[in-house]
């Protein structure tokens, strides 16, 4: 499955009624605080149409008459309902605020939920940085939309509603000269609302790209120092830097276009309705107060065009960033938990039968494989770079599947088995180990639920138990060393024990080390080799490896190169296709 967002923004993009039905779970809990705020912004928006008639009556009625009683009566008539809007604004903010919050929590957990069941193909294929970007700004961008402007749109759509009812109904051929305006600004809102959305969706895709540059420079940046190649990071920041720069600008523009063009219509719409009244007054069908009044209804009706103007920028922003996270909420991973089941060859634990891959590229890298491991034995898989080894290792360990042919583990076919159950069978140990932010202790514990229940004195006293505790001394403080996740508070060899010792306590069926003891010196080296010494007879180890004394006490070793595996027979010959990057016959 080819799982490039570029590639498949344009099967989403549009697709709004998808991006709400994801949305509407998000908001399922809410309904209280929905309820609340769209009742506080019915009323404040009726305290809005209300003012305008108190005015025009205390104009003339009691100014007229010069009732200065019933002045003061309308006085704290409209005084009333200026509080009564300002209480219901402030409740609408706070139940408002409080959705955009919880909206915002529930869907970067859905987000970081489905990026964690996507399986490693997705990783190769996108850069973190811009995943970042999806979780944090993009649904950020979201949060502003339900805690600020969902309620002051529709707050204002009734506003504006009601004034527009209001305008026809006092006077139909003075309401008709005061929204010609709206008219004009309302064709041109649906001809650049698509390009809006567009420049916003460059804006944030151009932030997500800045993203990722920042976060390849800073997690190479031992490399960039130690090759002093800082110039070229900088010149590849300072272009992604400039292709946000230049995109934002746009997506800015795009974001206030409204705003003055709205803002022309209000004044057009007054300036109409002041001539025509005038005119009206001076004939005698309209009077001194109800033009008041209408003018404030004008300015009632184009005041939230304006806001809706600046709103309905901020919708397409966030309909954008909704696409984008959609791009990722709508994704499945493609390796599915099947039913079915296979038989694997009789006495083999692993087997591999007519098994071919490819990468997203198309270009084989195994091309109908057969070989089958047996318990309690260990294998080496040797062959030159870039031969195959990690691709077959990786398969073993089903982060992916293959492209033709089948593989079954314990008697299964390997897609039968839950992530659970497979990763209960499986020990996977990398030359580059992952480690948590956290201590040493979180690190041996990880995803092994036996070990997690135990304090650390009986874990410490466990790991001794199992003859760990030469291991364990090799950190200065035990299992509470503190470990950074980028690996710099302990070194390499350190933070590969913390994998070994990992691995090791589950007590896997299958082990695949992974170049794991190519970059550490030979007494630690040692130490973990007497350390897989712990495993259970009937684990199998698969071992890749370039240096020949790591494989010197395989079983069998297996030659990969140019799409096939095939036994290379004794160390001598193993040694011989090495050396001169044959095949294996």
């Amino acid at each position: 499955m080819d799982y490039t967002l570029k590639d498949i923004a344009g099967k989403t993009r549009g697709a709004l009624k998808g991006a709400w039905e994801s949305l509407v779970p998000l908001l399922a809990d809410e309904k209280k605080n929905l309820s609340i705020a769209l009742v506080a912004v019915v009323i404040s928006s009726a305290s809005n149409l209300l003012a305008p008639i108190v005015i025009a009556h205390a104009i003339d009625t009691a100014i007229a008459s010069h009732d200065f009683g019933a002045v003061a009566r309308d006085g704290a008539l409209l005084a009333a309902v200026y509080v009564l809007g300002l209480v219901a604004g402030y409740l609408q903010t706070i139940r408002m605020g409080t959705v955009g919050r919880n909206v915002l929590f529930k869907l970067r957990n859905a987000l970081f939920t489905r990026l964690s069941e996507l399986p490693v193909a997705f990783f190769n294929q996108n850069r973190t940085g811009d995943l970042i970007s999806r979780i944090n700004n993009d649904t950020d961008k979201l949060n502003q939309f339900f805690g600020q402007a969902l309620m002051q749109f529709i707050g204002s759509f009734f506003v504006i509603l009601g004034a527009g009812i209001l305008l026809v109904s006092l006077n139909w051929r003075l309401g008709l000269v005061a929204l010609i305006p709206a008219l004009v600004v309302f064709i041109a809102t649906q001809l650049l609302s698509a390009w809006v959305k567009r420049k916003s969706l460059a804006g944030l895709q151009s932030l997500g790209s800045l993203s990722g540059e920042i976060e390849e420079s800073l997690a190479n940046f031992k490399v960039i120092v130690a090759f002093n190649r800082v110039d070229y990071f900088r010149t590849k920041f300072d272009a992604a830097n400039q292709a946000n720069y230049k995109a934002s600008t746009v997506s800015g523009v795009a974001s206030n276009i409204f705003t003055p063009l709205y803002t022309l219509a209000s004044n057009s719409g007054q300036l109409l309705v002041l001539g025509y009244g005038l005119a009206l007054i001076m004939s005698g069908h309209l009077t001194i107060g109800l033009l008041v009044g209408y003018l404030m209804y004008v300015s009632n009706f184009y005041g939230p065009l304006r806001q809706i103007a600046a709103i309905w920028s901020n919708l397409q922003l966030a309909l954008a960033a909704l696409d984008r996270i959609q791009q990722v909420l709508v994704l499945r991973s493609d390796l599915p938990v099947l039913e079915r089941e296979g038989v694997a060859q009789e006495g083999a634990f692993l087997s591999f039968e007519d098994v071919s891959f490819s990468y997203g590229d198309g270009k084989p890298v195994l091309h109908d494989v057969s070989f089958s491991l047996e318990k309690g034995k260990t294998y080496a898989l040797v062959g030159p770079t870039g031969g195959g080894k990690t691709t077959t290792a990786s398969l073993m360990a089903r982060l992916y599947d293959p492209t033709q042919g089948a593989i079954t583990l314990d008697g299964k076919d390997i897609r039968a088995y839950t992530p659970q159950e497979r990763a209960r069978k499986i020990g996977f140990i990398l030359q580059e180990p992952f480690l948590f932010t956290g201590t040493v202790r979180d690190n041996i514990v990880y995803g092994n639920d036996d070990l997690i229940a135990l304090s650390d004195d009986d874990l410490e006293k466990k790991l001794r138990a199992q003859d760990l505790g030469a291991l364990l001394d090799r950190f200065s403080e035990g299992l509470a060393t503190k470990v950074m996740g980028s690996g710099a508070s302990i070194s390499l060899g350190q933070r590969q024990i913390i994998a070994f010792m990992r691995a090791i306590l589950r007590e896997p069926e299958l082990l695949i080390l992974d170049e794991a003891t190519a970059n550490i010196d030979t007494v630690t080296e040692q130490l973990l080799e007497r350390l897989l010494e712990l495993l259970p007879e009937a684990t199998t180890t698969v071992i890749i490896a370039h240096r020949l004394n790591t494989i010197e006490n395989a079983d069998t070793i297996f030659f990969v190169n140019g799409g096939t595996v095939a036994e290379a027979g004794s160390m001598e010959h193993a040694v011989d296709l090495l050396l001169h990057g044959k095949h294996a016959s």
